[in-house]
């Protein structure tokens, strides 16, 4: 019985780091970039664009595809980045043991 309790209890300190570190991911910012930082995006760890920067030199009406193209392609930069975040977070809060597969945080 004892064991189990103490099984509890880890479960509970586990749920108020979750808690925590699901905060702190609200806070923490990532920055994509793509074309040569002609295209910036800043985006929380969870992945909520914050911003979005566009280079003058891109708002030509012939480069609108080109535009298009490397905000997706700063918006999946940032997106990794959040991801490897979100991992690094995790190792340091579960000591090293890998989460679940298909368990999402965001």
């Amino acid at each position: 019985m004892a064991d189990f309790m103490g099984l509890m209890r880890q479960a509970a300190e586990l749920k108020s780091k979750m808690e925590a570190m699901q905060a702190e991911l609200d806070q923490l910012e990532v920055e994509g970039a793509a074309g040569g930082g002609m295209v910036t995006m800043k985006m929380s760890a969870k992945g909520e664009v914050r911003s979005v920067n566009l280079d003058p030199s891109l708002m030509k009406p012939e480069d609108k595809e080109i535009t298009e193209d490397l905000i997706v392609a700063a918006h999946a930069d940032a997106r990794r980045k959040a991801e490897t975040l979100l991992q690094d977070k995790m190792k340091s809060l579960t000591g090293g043991l890998p989460l679940p597969p298909g368990l999402k945080l965001f």
